[in-house]
């Protein structure tokens, strides 16, 4: 079946960073658009940054430009959320996500999500 394991998650003071990191696992993985999703109390899931199957293209939503870095190692079935100068605002329930859309400022998720790993960034 196919598998989606984040880790990484866990708390951090304001202006800090933390690296978030997703396995894959049951399905051929570089030949999927891979993305990264959040929801924090009392919102919406909301779509964090994409990176194209083979890594040419990356999106991030205004509120992280600048502050994270997608990536993704196709050998190792693996992607990656670096972020960097993280604030409150950051606070959310992060998912990995595969087989959605890349582009656009809300790329539409796919069907394969994992289980989420908690940020939380005191202010």
């Amino acid at each position: 079946q196919e598998q989606l394991v984040e880790t990484g998650g866990g708390s951090v003071q304001a202006g800090g960073s933390l690296r978030l990191s997703c396995t894959a696992s049951g399905f051929t993985f570089k030949y999927y658009n891979m993305g990264w999703f959040r929801q924090a109390p009392g919102k919406e899931r909301e779509f964090v940054a994409t990176i194209s199957y083979d890594g040419f293209f990356t999106n991030y939503a205004d509120s992280v430009k600048g502050r994270f870095s997608i990536s993704r190692d196709n050998d190792k079935n693996t992607m990656s959320l670096q972020m960097n100068n993280l604030n409150h605002e950051d606070t959310a329930v992060y998912y990995c996500n595969a087989g959605g859309g890349v582009r656009g400022e809300t790329p539409t998720p796919g069907e394969i999500w994992g289980q989420g790993t908690q940020v939380v960034v005191s202010s």
